[in-house]
């Protein structure tokens, strides 16, 4: 007897625990931006690099101004880094994207040296993070910039690429002096290749 009524009394906090997580999921979806026209958005701090692009496929993201190409840099892995704009953000940034194909008739592997060698940014995942910009007029080396928890302000989770696929990028550095125009991008086990800025 006393356990049927366990039963029912258990059903009887599902049923009111049900009822709040509706109400509050309700509430939650009804919040709305600063002008009620438009949804919050749950995209983490590092994504509004990729809201930019323009939409000229209809494959997902692309990267903005793909028009232009800064430099080409062919490795000897089987990627292909095409970097089309190196632009100052306001703010003191500098974000350089573009895009990474695979050239062979295979999928292949990012190599985890892409990643850097920081602890912090290793634990994150598979990133761009250790690519660097170097000034050579200012004797700078400039990092991957990163965020409250570690995380490298670059594309992140690049794994394998399908042969003859090309993914979209980005990378965001703290800027050079207003007086520097150009600088080389290096990306591990990639050429060297110097950029101009915009």
């Amino acid at each position: 007897m006393s356990m049927w009524r366990g039963v029912k009394a258990r059903r009887s906090v599902g049923t009111a625990l049900a009822v709040v997580a509706l109400g509050f999921s309700l509430t939650a979806c009804g919040s709305s931006g600063e002008d009620g026209k438009e949804p919050a958005s749950g995209a983490p701090s590092t994504a509004p690099k990729e809201e930019t692009p323009k939409e000229e496929g209809t494959d997902g993201p692309t990267v903005p101004d793909t028009t232009t190409t800064l430099a080409t840099i062919n490795g000897s892995n089987g990627f292909q880094f095409v970097v089309n704009t190196a632009a100052r953000d306001e703010g003191g940034f500098l974000t350089v994207t573009g895009s990474i194909k695979n050239t062979t008739s295979k999928q292949i592997y990012a190599p985890t040296q892409w990643s850097g060698q920081e602890t912090q940014v290793k634990r994150t995942g598979p990133s761009l993070g250790g690519t660097t910009l170097v000034d050579k007029g200012q004797k700078k080396r400039y990092y991957v910039l990163r965020d409250t928890d570690g995380f490298p302000l670059t594309t992140t989770g690049i794994t394998g690429v399908k042969a003859g696929e090309s993914v979209s990028f980005y990378a965001q550095f703290p800027a050079p002096p207003e007086g520097t125009s150009e600088v080389d991008l290096q990306v591990p086990l990639m050429p060297t290749a110097t950029i101009a800025i915009s």
